[in-house]
């Protein structure tokens, strides 16, 4: 992260989205089914995010609908820690709760290899595998038509992600957030805990950033 990167993200507080009211109260009666239709709504938005993140090695083994399942139950057993707090909408909560279930599968199923999922990159209190890289590079080379073979492939996405990899954890998850889980960039902003007008920026130099890279490696098509 750059000098001026640093005071982006620091002058302003990130956005404070607050759930609508009718919406917790409704929560605070009947939390369960609320938050299962809630769920529900956003299924397709989370599912993405469990196959976009997901460990290659483990993705054989490991349903996304499993990980959901898992992730659902986690979000009941801590509804009153949300309603106590309320400094997120109930979508970006749970998106919380999903991505941290995926941090928890990754250790349970990789075991003595956890050491080699990588470094964990902490965003507003939340631990996120510092997996970014790969899972940004091996869904841009699948985007690829120019590169058909499995092993070249595999190689160019290895290539990509060592490169991406010297992008800052922060500008990798720009990315990822905005233009593979679709999250708006105020969505982004209170995920990464930055002001809009800093997310919107860090998304803005991150994206010419990964377009210099993907130029580098012709694969800007």
């Amino acid at each position: 992260m750059t000098d001026s990167d640093a005071v982006d993200d620091l002058e302003e507080q990130p956005p404070l989205l607050k759930e609508d009211p009718l919406v917790l109260e409704r929560l605070r009666k009947d939390g369960e089914q609320v938050l299962a239709e809630v769920f529900a709504v956003h299924r397709e938005r989370f599912w993405h995010l469990v196959t976009f993140r997901m460990d290659q090695r483990i993705a054989a083994r490991v349903d996304a609908d499993d990980v959901l399942q898992e992730a659902f139950v986690a979000a009941c057993k801590r509804l009153q820690h949300f309603l106590r707090d309320e400094n997120f909408t109930l979508f970006i909560w749970l998106r919380m709760i999903v991505a941290q279930t995926l941090v928890d599968v990754h250790r349970r199923h990789l075991g003595t290899e956890k050491r080699s999922v990588g470094r964990e990159v902490s965003i507003r209190g939340n631990q996120y595998p510092q997996t970014t890289s790969v899972s940004l590079a091996a869904h841009l080379v699948a985007s690829q038509t120019s590169v058909s073979k499995s092993v070249q492939r595999n190689e160019m996405g290895q290539t990509l992600a060592e490169a991406i990899e010297q992008m800052s954890a922060l500008d990798q998850e720009a990315i990822a957030l905005r233009h593979f889980e679709g999250l708006s960039n105020v969505e982004a902003a209170q995920v990464i805990g930055i002001s809009v007008t800093a997310a919107s920026n860090r998304y803005v130099r991150a994206l010419s950033r990964l377009k210099e890279i993907l130029e580098e490696l012709n694969l800007d098509g």
